[in-house]
């Protein structure tokens, strides 16, 4: 069965959350969340996560799904997301994707090719060669054997690298022509992303406001409840935007003042990296927002594409 999945991404700060709510609660629909950082039980300020009553409203999937101490991969996500999917009857429910989350949205669009099992012997083997005769020799190895992969791996990038002569090894095949027959196999998905693209100077005063915002609303709080738990946080629920710098303030490294500008700049930061990974992605349909629109003019806006896209 061929599934048209819509994404609505665009950087931090840009109002996907409420845009996407409104959106789904016009279509009747459900929001699946493409926001690592939502997984979490407990790490709402910090997250803008949707509200209890928006999540009344409309069913919201993929949010306090796991622990902060928990880890949740990409992979996991995609096959959970294929699984609730395919367990939908599609004519009866309509989903939208909504997040900013490049690799899990990326994930969803391209799929995640796990290859074949490891070969241990064959890494030992590549990881001695590497310690004798430097990265550049083994990365010149995957280079005759695979000059599409070689390209996109930098020299020092060994472990992956090594996976993929391991499994060219393996399967007698490059890897880059494996995952582009993967692409191709997983054509039960169709999707179409929409993202909305503000003026860099909106984007920073809305990040900027937020962050104020989040800090009134109790951040700190949050985040010493988090620690004093003695199972703590998860690796990458430390990395979160926030709480990394708040946390550095708890341990006395920064003032308060200092964290909250280190916060706006991280997040501006961020920002910028979404929208140059959004840019990579094909076919991507661009909704330009002005400073003053709000959630209802845009989701109009989407409403008219999904109704284009639906006869």
């Amino acid at each position: 069965m061929h599934h048209t999945l819509w994404v609505l991404t665009g950087p931090t700060a840009c109002d996907k959350t409420e845009i996407g709510f409104t959106v789904a609660q016009k279509i009747r629909g459900e929001i699946i969340s493409a926001d690592s950082m939502l997984f979490y039980r407990g790490m709402d300020i910090g997250t803008a996560k949707p509200s209890l009553d928006m999540r009344e409203l409309v069913p919201h999937h993929f949010i306090d799904i796991i622990d902060p101490w928990e880890s949740y991969s990409v992979g996991r996500y995609v096959d959970d997301v294929e699984s609730l999917i395919d367990a939908a009857d599609s004519k009866d429910r309509k989903f939208l994707i909504v997040g900013g989350s490049p690799l899990y949205v990326k994930g969803l669009v391209d799929g995640i090719f796990n290859g074949p099992e490891a070969d241990w012997d064959i890494r030992r083997e590549l990881e001695e060669l590497a310690d004798e005769k430097g990265n550049q020799h083994v990365h010149d190895i995957l280079q005759k054997i695979d000059p599409v992969k070689a390209a996109e791996l930098h020299p020092n990038n060994l472990r992956r690298i090594i996976r993929a002569i391991e499994v060219y090894r393996i399967t007698g095949k490059p890897v880059s022509v494996l995952q582009e027959q993967y692409k191709l196999a997983r054509k039960s998905y169709q999707f179409k992303i929409m993202c909305i693209a503000r003026e860099r100077e909106d984007i920073y005063r809305r990040i900027n406001e937020r962050v104020e915002t989040m800090f009134d609303k109790g951040l700190v709080d949050e985040i010493q409840s988090l620690l004093d738990n003695p199972r703590g946080l998860s690796k990458q629920a430390k990395q979160a935007l926030g709480y990394k710098e708040v946390i550095q303030y708890l341990d006395g490294g920064l003032t308060l003042d200092d964290a909250k500008e280190m916060v706006k700049q991280s997040t501006r930061r961020f920002a910028k990296r979404q929208m140059t990974w959004f840019r990579s992605f094909p076919d991507i349909q661009w909704l330009e927002t002005g400073e003053h629109e709000g959630p209802e003019s845009i989701s109009d806006e989407i409403i008219t594409l999904l109704d284009a896209n639906l006869h």
